[in-house]
């Protein structure tokens, strides 16, 4: 029977489809990064961002589309990660904003039409300029294809407009040359094709379940819990009914014998993870491990002095973090490349960080926008994001941080800073391709400055070099090399001696970052 309205009991079964059918095809929307650099993102960063909703409207006892539509705009907006995770919060903000405004407990066709132009105009708005070619083409386009239509239905409506959506990520190449060149779709485009694709099979009774393979993720999660769970009805429980619960905020790994099931998930929610076990039966021998261990939010004592001004900043890599700490950061959350915070990190990080104004320096142009976000939504804090897009624009950044003067100048004299640096980077490829008419081949090394790749070559040092000799100029006066995980000392010391050979006069420093990905990041001042 063709279904006419959607109430909230339906909405709420059509995101959670969404979220597994995205967390399902995650590592396939990772794999659409533009560049072939091992970093790709966009699945894991759009996966937790809906999975946020989705874990904060399992929370809610409400069958009301209005109240169920604000916590799941809510759990997004927390939880957004990367550009396409802020993209896709503010598409089911407006979606909640039109249903706030619709006041009914049903939404038909007409209604669910209006929610539509409410996602794409707040998800356009979230945005000061706009790229077409992008998730927002997409959310803008599926919007068209049914805006002044007649449907009979709501799954002919939904079906015209998840198809839509499909026409448009594969057009999303003619209106982004970079994307024609790597010769793939937009990674963000296709994530909100796959969270429709997922709505709309539920419309139509298709409810799907987290295939384990496609779940496993556990090296981004922060908690690592097993334990033991005896059931309360070992004949009919099932390991199934379990781990379909467990795994849409993490991974899980469920076997039963003799009614006892042994359980391992990995999760950003522990809580949520033991509580809902426990419907089943008794915990017993339960194990956690943080993974994250203090990295992204270090507790602050309490009788420490409230500061005038402190740093927030993001970075990967142990020796980085150190360093950062050492340079004036009060708090450094863990992640950037491969692993975005949300936009809750920031927020914490922010109160944790104990001042009455707060610097966000967050060190990588896709962690941007959260870093914005989380500036808008906090109370008694002066927050001012610098737009530092890697961690030699933060690096130079600290350096010309002074506690001593005001918050503009400090951002003024930052700002100057972030300007005056050029960002290289080596790292490998993990794919044949073509990119501004540099051939690159699987496990080549990688030479990229300031976000464009300038060599590709089998050898580390020979990509390094090329990058170098790029990068230095007559006016180069310090180069600083933070060298990562894998790199030798002989190999620091050949790159040294190179430097000194393209500029006698330049001052070279090495940081053991530690990093892992990149074998060099290189600050050139």
């Amino acid at each position: 029977m063709a279904i006419s309205s959607v109430n909230g009991k339906m909405f709420k079964k059509m995101v959670t489809n969404g979220a597994i059918n995205l967390k399902n095809n995650c590592e396939y929307v990772n794999s659409l990064n533009v560049f072939p650099v091992p970093d790709g993102d966009t699945g894991i960063n759009m996966s937790m961002t809906i999975d946020s909703g989705v874990t904060e409207i399992n929370k809610c006892e409400s069958d009301s589309i209005i109240d169920l539509s604000k916590i799941f705009a809510r759990g997004l907006l927390m939880g957004a990660r990367g550009n396409s995770g802020v993209s896709l919060s503010q598409y089911f903000r407006g979606l909640s904003v039109a249903m706030k405004n619709l006041q009914k407990d049903t939404l038909g066709v007409e209604d669910l039409i209006y929610c539509f132009e409410q996602g794409k105009t707040v998800a356009y708005k979230a945005f000061k300029d706009p790229i077409e070619g992008t998730m927002l083409t997409v959310i803008r386009e599926s919007y068209e294809a049914v805006e002044g239509k007649s449907f009979d239905s709501v799954e002919a409506l939904f079906e015209a407009y998840y198809e839509a959506a499909k026409v448009s990520v594969a057009n999303t190449p003619n209106l982004l040359p970079v994307l024609k060149e790597a010769n793939v779709v937009d990674s963000g485009g296709e994530g909100f094709f796959i969270v429709l694709e997922g709505m709309y099979k539920a419309l139509k009774g298709e409810m799907l379940e987290v295939v384990e393979e496609a779940a496993d993720n556990s090296k981004e999660y922060t908690y690592e819990v097993s334990f033991k769970l005896i059931a309360k009805d070992s004949e009919n429980f099932q390991a199934s009914d379990l781990r379909s619960e467990l795994s849409l905020d993490g991974s899980v790994e469920v076997s039963v014998e003799n009614g006892i099931a042994t359980i391992k998930a990995f999760t950003n929610e522990l809580g949520k993870e033991l509580s809902l076990a426990q419907k089943y039966g008794d915990l017993v021998q339960i194990e956690v491990k943080n993974n994250a261990l203090n990295d992204q939010l270090p507790e602050v004592k309490k009788d420490e002095p409230r500061k005038e001004i402190a740093l927030v900043s993001v970075a990967f890599g142990d020796g980085i973090k150190e360093t950062f700490k050492e340079l004036g950061c009060s708090v450094v959350i863990n992640g950037g490349q491969t692993m975005n915070p949300s936009t809750e990190s920031f927020v914490k990080a922010c109160e944790e960080a104990n001042a009455d104004n707060v610097i966000i320096v967050p060190n990588n142009g896709n962690v941007i926008m959260a870093a914005d976000q989380a500036a808008k939504m906090i109370e008694g804090v002066n927050v001012r994001v610098l737009h530092a897009k890697t961690i030699s624009q933060g690096y130079a950044s600290l350096m010309a941080f002074d506690e001593t003067v005001s918050l503009d100048e400090n951002l003024e004299a930052m700002t100057e800073a972030v300007k005056a640096v050029k960002t290289g980077e080596v790292t490998y490829a993990v794919r044949d391709t073509n990119i501004g008419g540099i051939e690159i081949k699987a496990n080549d090394f990688m030479g990229i400055l300031d976000g464009e790749i300038v060599v590709s070559t089998k050898e580390r040092l020979d990509a390094t070099k090329t990058l170098l000799e790029k990068g230095i100029d007559e006016d180069s006066a310090v180069v600083t090399i933070f060298a990562g995980n894998g790199t030798t000392e002989e190999e620091i010391s050949q790159i040294e001696e190179y430097i000194s050979t393209l500029n006698e006069d330049v001052e070279c420093e090495v940081v053991d970052g530690k990093q892992d990905i990149y074998s060099y990041i290189i600050s050139i001042e």
